[in-house]
């Protein structure tokens, strides 16, 4: 392969991987919360569910970004 498919491939896993890994950090956060009997630990779980929607929401966007071409 080219330089130019393997630089293209391993963006492509990149911006997959900013996908799933937030994805299932909030899923985590949310076994946390369901099985947390403490407050704190219920917070913990909110906290860690709100800060992997917000990388989800922000990180591929601005790989893309980034790495756009001109």
């Amino acid at each position: 392969m080219s330089g130019g498919e393997d630089q293209a491939r391993q963006r492509w896993l990149l911006l997959t991987l900013a996908r799933i890994v937030p994805a299932l950090g909030a899923a985590f956060g949310i076994v946390l919360i369901g099985r947390a009997t403490e407050w704190p630990q219920k917070l913990l779980g909110l906290g860690i569910v709100l800060s992997a929607l917000l990388v989800l929401a922000t990180l591929p966007r601005a790989l893309a970004r980034r790495w756009k071409s001109r």
